[in-house]
């Protein structure tokens, strides 16, 4: 037993301050829209403490689960997690059948069990290249999609199996399907044809374990200006709610920052137009 479970009413207060924090943060007005997750270090995390790399990905799970509860609860309208690439079919076919049937489990009980999609309305997305996977699987997407489609309050787009390339060209293909003329074909038709079309832009992405690169994850999101990106030196199963609330924060005093700024930059614009003009008024009266 840990010395903090030891500490009496310890995950009452724990979930008082989570509670108090939670609710200051959506008052502010200042939490990201949308916020991705590279969920990266499961395997080394499973080495590193000599267990199972499905022991893993489960622990993967479990620190997902509470992440997203803390961002649904902070005001985030919409997060989407790298759940599975398609470049990930090339591992041992053990830890492919491995993570699917963790998926399949895992999207079950997301949605049968409603603890976290009923409490905030979370509407449940899969989105990525769902011909890939088997009919099985396929089966439990779409009772999770069903179940869920009424939610309007907030959205999970879990991306399973995806890749940031074959994301843009699934709007490219789109687009030509739609039959568009040549001259209406732009970013902003492109944008509205990916799978996060019609939500919130991205503003947050967080990758864990240290690397720093995208792995084809939300290229065309995570590419647009304004878009806060954090890395981070921890493994995902060691990244919890604390480090997640402190992220939140940061990016809530960046935009307080930024919005008072424009306050005070557009204040002084007025000023500066009110001084030319009782300049000019002067001048007008000094040479008639």
């Amino acid at each position: 037993m840990s010395e903090e479970s030891k500490i009496p009413g310890h995950y009452f207060v724990l979930s008082l301050l989570k509670n108090l924090f939670s609710r200051t943060l959506r008052a502010s007005n200042n939490v990201p829209r949308h916020v991705g997750f590279i969920m990266d270090g499961n395997r080394r995390w499973a080495r590193k403490n000599d267990i199972e790399v499905k022991d893993g990905h489960e622990a993967g799970f479990h620190s997902m689960s509470r992440i997203l509860e803390l961002c649904y609860e902070a005001g985030v309208h919409t997060a989407t997690v790298y759940a599975f690439s398609i470049e990930n079919f090339k591992r041992s076919k053990y830890e492919v059948d491995s993570l699917m049937d963790l998926a399949q489990r895992r999207i079950r009980q997301i949605t049968e069990n409603g603890e976290l999609t009923d409490k905030y309305g979370i509407r449940v997305r899969v989105i990525g290249d769902i011909s890939l996977l088997d009919k099985d699987v396929l089966k439990d997407i779409q009772d999770a999609t069903e179940r869920t489609k009424n939610n309007t309050r907030a959205t999970l787009n879990i991306c399973f199996p995806y890749t940031g390339r074959e994301e843009v060209v699934h709007s490219m293909k789109e687009v030509i399907t739609e039959n568009y003329p040549l001259e209406e074909i732009n970013e902003g038709l492109i944008d509205s044809h990916l799978y996060t079309g019609g939500l919130p832009p991205l503003d947050l992405l967080i990758r864990t374990s240290g690397v720093s690169r995208l792995s084809d994850f939300m290229i065309w999101q995570g590419s647009k200006r304004g878009v806060t990106i954090e890395l981070l030196d921890c493994l995902w199963p060691e990244f919890g709610p604390l480090k997640m609330g402190w992220i939140l924060l940061k990016f809530a005093f960046k935009k307080s920052y930024s919005n008072n700024k424009e306050v005070i930059d557009e204040d002084d614009g007025e000023e500066d137009e009110e001084d030319e003009d009782e300049e000019g008024s002067a001048d007008k009266k000094k040479y008639t």
